[in-house]
């Protein structure tokens, strides 16, 4: 259920038109030198956003972990094979990335049952463990910058999203699960007769962990900060559109003092290192962010092998109710971003928008002129509220849903279209007159498409 607050939680106004890049306050010669890129690249707020989304900013940071984390190791997959990692802005090859099957899966696993089986993480002190995580949440707080522009560069979100919410967020969390490491304790009790009765928390063992693209950082903190305060260890696979911050955060992890093999990081795709992850018979646990189909996969996997305990936190198509007495100013912008934000890859987005009958001429008006006026480019650049759609496949899903209320009767009030020649941008859009029967009231869109509905 946490990740139904993603939109509460980063409720901070994106809005503004600033032009300043990487506005942390921080005089970091990376701040300085992502400004030098933006300048030189000639941006200035009188941009267009088809402007910023052909001429890309140079991202001012490196790739330097595209490994395998195995045993407190950074090594090549076991074929050697790797897959591309995109850059969403173009579509142009970011990096290679170790692709990793099941032969490294069960590496990953063995490196992860030896760590918790003979290994000092769940033996140390809950007091030691949440020293280690704390050290290594003061690391996320250093290279914040270097993170958030490896996040953006990988996912497309706006950097000032990233930098300004997203890495502190997940700095945040780990500190908070830090916490909780030494107050996790069982009770004592009462019960009929000369008996005792206590219970106690222990570590479950090797959790199998499947994150999302949308959320890379969040996610990752929200699967490894719990399952590390508890004592276990960790198999971990990235998806395979957002592998880079990952691995860069868990180098980071090593050197806060996490022992070897207590996290391991497997990049690769679902069918394979997925399911070997999921079907795993010495995997204790797993958790599994992503589809509602994938979810099914996941949990059949789980049941199959070893029955092991899963958790699923799946997609949506959350409705956003506007009353006939709400401040409707208030509502239309409360409604664009709940749908709109992360360019609406979210699993709990405003996806359904019921307006009342006695507003909704005035709510489609609002709804459509926020839409319009929506800064969409290059997420590098300063002021943008909207980057690219995350890979080709996302975006073409997108363009289809779009075609599908069009011919379904649904009346496109804006946008409908991609943004520019190059990367996966779309424009914002709107469509009103939509029917609960449509496919764009059915389904999870997952891309910035409203679809308004009127009620009585």
């Amino acid at each position: 259920m946490a990740a139904r607050r993603i939109p509460l939680l980063l409720s901070r106004s994106f809005t503004s038109s600033s032009p300043t890049l990487f506005s942390r306050g921080r005089d970091s010669s990376l701040c300085r030198a992502a400004a030098a890129a933006a300048a030189s690249c000639g941006y200035s707020t009188a941009s267009s956003a088809a402007a910023a989304a052909e001429d890309p900013i140079t991202p001012p940071v490196k790739v330097d972990y595209t490994q395998l984390l195995i045993n407190g190791q950074f090594v090549d997959s076991a074929s050697g094979k790797t897959f591309p990692s995109l850059d969403p802005r173009t579509g142009d090859v970011i990096a290679h990335v170790a692709e990793g099957e099941a032969e490294d899966v069960n590496r990953a696993v063995s490196a992860a049952r030896k760590a918790f089986d003979e290994g000092p993480w769940p033996r140390m002190t809950a007091y030691e463990r949440s020293k280690i995580i704390l050290r290594f949440a003061d690391l996320l707080e250093r290279h914040n910058d270097e993170i958030a522009a490896l996040e953006t560069w990988d996912n497309g979100k706006p950097f000032e999203q990233s930098a300004q919410t997203e890495v502190p967020m997940t700095t945040r969390l780990f500190r908070y699960y830090a916490g909780w490491a030494d107050k996790i304790q069982g009770l004592t009790a009462p019960a009929d007769g000369p008996y005792h009765v206590q219970t106690l928390h222990e570590p479950i063992g090797v959790a199998g962990q499947i994150i999302p693209w949308n959320f890379p950082l969040l996610m990752f903190a929200w699967k490894v900060g719990p399952a590390l305060a508890c004592g276990n260890t960790i198999v971990l696979k990235t998806a395979e559109q957002t592998p880079l911050s990952a691995l860069y955060v868990s180098k980071l992890l090593h050197e806060a003092g996490l022992p070897p093999g207590v996290l391991n990081i497997v990049s690769g795709y679902g069918p394979t290192a997925g399911a070997a992850l999921a079907s795993h018979m010495e995997v204790d646990k797993l958790a599994f962010t992503g589809s509602t189909t994938t979810g099914k996969i996941v949990l059949q996997l789980a049941a199959k092998s070893n029955l092991k305990p899963v958790t699923l936190e799946l997609g949506g198509k959350s409705p956003f109710i506007v009353c006939e007495d709400a401040d409707v100013d208030k509502a239309a912008e409360l409604a664009h971003y709940a749908l709109f934000f992360n360019q609406g890859q979210c699993c709990c987005a405003g996806s359904r928008t019921f307006v009342h009958e006695s507003v909704y001429d005035q709510f489609v008006e609002k709804a459509n002129a926020l839409a319009m006026k929506r800064v969409v480019g290059d997420p590098f650049k300063g002021g943008i509220q909207q980057g690219p759609q995350i890979d080709s496949e996302q975006f073409e899903k997108i363009l289809k849903y779009i075609r599908s209320g069009v011919d379904g009767g649904a009346k496109l009030e804006t946008g409908g279209e991609r943004l520019g020649s190059k990367g996966y941008y779309i424009k914002p859009t709107v469509f009103t007159d939509v029917k609960d029967d449509m496919l764009i009231a059915k389904d999870e869109i997952f891309g910035p498409v409203q679809s308004i509905l009127k009620y009585k």
